[in-house]
Parts: structure tokens; C-alpha cells; sequence
């Protein structure tokens, strides 16, 4: 894992590549190039990359001036999971999380996303809520660290 470089979004190229590895792992909630700059003015987002392959992304949702609560999330594109990738994504957004003054980390994950729940769980998430948006059909689950 020496070759992993994970950097915070700049430029168009990344923006696409964060949106790549979004919409693949979230299709349900597919994010057009101009949602993707709007969410990167007011959340962190980072790219991975091993060398030069893509292979996933993170937001840190900051915490509001009403609640401590931020939300960390790591995704790692099928073919790179189960090799660190996430737990490197993952730790990185929930120390800049905490370095925002974060009391409360919560993540999200696509219920049919198992890899997804399996990784949140291991890193000490439980769920919270289950919830369906309008028009989807596949639920979002929400969790918060223990």
C-alpha cells in the first residue's frame, strides 16, 4: 500500500474521478458534475488513487454550529476493497473530522452495499436509521460510531 496517494479534490480531472467512484458505488443517488462542485464547497472530499489507478474516494461532512456531528465516509471501488484502501480513507477523514471539533462521527452506506455495512460495523458503527428517499429503491442506512 506504499503506492497509495489520497489527496483532497482540485481541479476538474479529480472531480470527475470522485464522481466515478460515487455513482458506481452509489447508482441509486448518481451525482451530476455540478452537484459534485457544489458538495465539494461545503464538505472534504478526497480521491485515492494506487499509482495511478482510481480506487475510491471519502467526504467528511463538517459539523454544523447546532450539533458536533460530522459525517465520514470511505468508498472503495469492488475490485480494490479488502486491501487497506478504506481504512486509509477512513482514517483520514475521521482525524480531520475531529480536528473540526467533530464530538459525534455518523457514516452512510446503500443497504445493498454489504461490503459497505460489513466495513462500517468493523470500525465500530451501529446503525441508527434505515430510510428510503423519494423515488428510490434501495434504502440508505445510517450509522453512528459507538
Amino acid at each position: 500500500m506504499t503506492d497509495l496517494r489520497i489527496a483532497p479534490v482540485d481541479g476538474d480531472a479529480m472531480l470527475h474521478d470522485w464522481q466515478h467512484v460515487h455513482n458506481a458505488i452509489i447508482p441509486t443517488a448518481a451525482l451530476s458534475l455540478d452537484e459534485v462542485r457544489e458538495r465539494a464547497g461545503r464538505n472534504r472530499l478526497e480521491v485515492a488513487y494506487l499509482g495511478d489507478v482510481l480506487v475510491g474516494c471519502s467526504t467528511v461532512r463538517p459539523p454544523t454550529a447546532e450539533a458536533s456531528v460530522a459525517t465520514v465516509i470511505a468508498r472503495v471501488l469492488p475490485a480494490h476493497r479488502r486491501q487497506g484502501f478504506g481504512g486509509a480513507l477512513y482514517a483520514r477523514g475521521l482525524a480531520h473530522a475531529r480536528k473540526l471539533g467533530a464530538d459525534v462521527i455518523e457514516t452512510v452506506v446503500l443497504e445493498s452495499n454489504a461490503d459497505g455495512l460489513r466495513f462500517a460495523q468493523a470500525q465500530g458503527f451501529v446503525e441508527v436509521e434505515r430510510y428510503l428517499l423519494p423515488g428510490d429503491s434501495v434504502r440508505f442506512v445510517d450509522l453512528r460510531l459507538a
